[in-house]
């Protein structure tokens, strides 16, 4: 049966790419495109909080992504059998649409987590900065898939390109930003999105602008938030970072900014460790922030063209504030912890000394040293653009693995390690 939620319009992909007969939809075309991609593969060796290999039972950026999608799955699968006013058999949001976006929402994140991604920006200040969900969408568009000496994208459909568009405003509408931007040459992207169509009043805010997202953007969002916080801390716990006296002298700390309910939260917390039944127990919260979702519908400028935007996802708000307090515990408990500061430092040191040999000798001039693999190497040595060729340089190191980075860096600094293999 035809689902008349989505139209033509939100299968149009970025280019023209022709698939007689496909027995796929559209969306399900995009998910095995991503999912066959070398880019999500390397999701594998990238941190999520611990380093992958350090213990066999820490989340990665992939089982992290993994577990978003199902998520997100339940979330999309839940709203529409409680919305039964407005959804039905022939009009409903796309599961595999917003699996594909789950999927692919932390392809852009470098080697050694946000730390990496910090590293990355400053480096990047002069070229355009560096941010992890604009380098997933250079990934999709720009990077994927290789034919030659050339990157072609993987040329995604309109809905899943707005789907991964957690922010849409350029690095320039902002004075010196951290974070939550793209690279401003996307906004031939954005204006894909958007079908060229000029930016109501209020959209023209940069913070407004990154706020206004499709449903199916607004579910990742949400899922993603689920898991993290949620799997954060069970991995915290596992390793021994959150210990209930750690967390009860959190709680005296904090004493003031809690109310009844996260207190209440608290309590099970520390009991559900005691009894070492975390793990079930915090696995059965995943499913009361799935049930925490309603639809609420809206007005929009582009309601004429799809109905992606006509719906806004409210999270109740004792659900929206426990996940809020799991995350300050994460950064206050874990994120600050000595152990992972020392990794981040050493992992910091790493791709600045690498970025600081290629800058010299691909950046500011080619001078015909060739330290980057072939492909790399060749498509820098056509670019003429110094910012351009800057932006390879950071494709490079942001494709990463922590692995590679560590194998890439003893080659290049350490004069003992003798290896030549390249795996990448």
């Amino acid at each position: 049966m035809k689902n008349n939620f989505y139209s033509e319009f939100d299968f149009e992909r970025s280019e023209e790419s022709v698939r007689q007969d496909d027995y796929r939809t559209p969306f399900q075309i995009d998910r095995d495109r991503l999912i066959h991609s070398s880019e999500f593969r390397r999701l594998q060796g990238k941190t999520q909080v611990f380093l992958p290999g350090e213990n066999d039972y820490y989340r990665t950026r992939l089982t992290h992504s993994i577990e978003v999608s199902q998520i997100g799955r339940s979330i999309t699968n839940y709203i529409t059998k409680k919305h039964t006013e407005i959804f039905n058999d022939s009009y409903f949001i796309d599961e595999d649409l917003v699996e594909s976006a789950c999927l692919a929402h932390d392809l852009g994140h470098p080697p050694f987590g946000h730390a990496g991604e910090r590293t990355l920006n400053n480096l990047m200040k002069s070229f355009g900065g560096f941010e992890g969900n604009g380098q997933t969408l250079r990934l999709l568009t720009d990077t994927f898939y290789t034919s030659g000496d050339s990157r072609r994208g993987m040329k995604p459909t309109r809905a899943f390109v707005d789907a991964i568009l957690k922010y849409k405003s350029g690095y320039s509408k902002f004075d010196n930003p951290k974070n939550h931007f793209i690279y401003d040459y996307q906004k031939e992207y954005v204006n894909f999105v958007f079908a060229g169509r000029e930016l109501p009043s209020e959209l023209k805010d940069p913070y407004e602008l990154n706020n206004f997202k499709s449903i199916e953007c607004q579910i990742m969002d949400w899922a993603d938030d689920s898991a993290y916080a949620v799997n954060d801390l069970v991995d915290s716990i596992s390793g021994g970072f959150i210990t209930i006296a750690k967390l009860q002298k959190w709680r005296k700390q904090n004493s003031k900014l809690l109310d009844d309910s996260q207190n209440s939260a608290l309590d099970k917390i520390e009991k559900w460790i005691t009894e070492d039944r975390y793990k079930s127990k915090f696995g059965s919260e995943i499913g009361e922030f799935i049930h925490a979702c309603s639809i609420e519908e809206r007005e929009t400028f582009m309601d004429d063209l799809t109905n992606r935007y006509k719906y806004y996802l409210s999270i109740n708000e004792e659900s929206f504030q426990r996940i809020e307090m799991y995350k300050k515990i994460a950064v206050d408990l874990v994120f600050r912890a000595p152990q992972l500061h020392q990794m981040e430092f050493k992992g910091n040191n790493m791709i600045t000394k690498m970025f600081d040999v290629f800058a010299e000798n691909y950046i500011d001039e080619i001078t015909g040293v060739e330290l980057l693999p072939n492909f790399t190497n060749n498509l820098i040595k056509q670019e003429t653009d110094r910012n351009k060729r800057a932006r390879l340089v950071c494709d490079y190191l942001a494709g990463m693995t922590e692995a590679y980075a560590l194998t890439n860096y003893k080659r290049m600094f350490d004069p003992d390690y003798n290896s030549i293999s390249d795996i990448f």
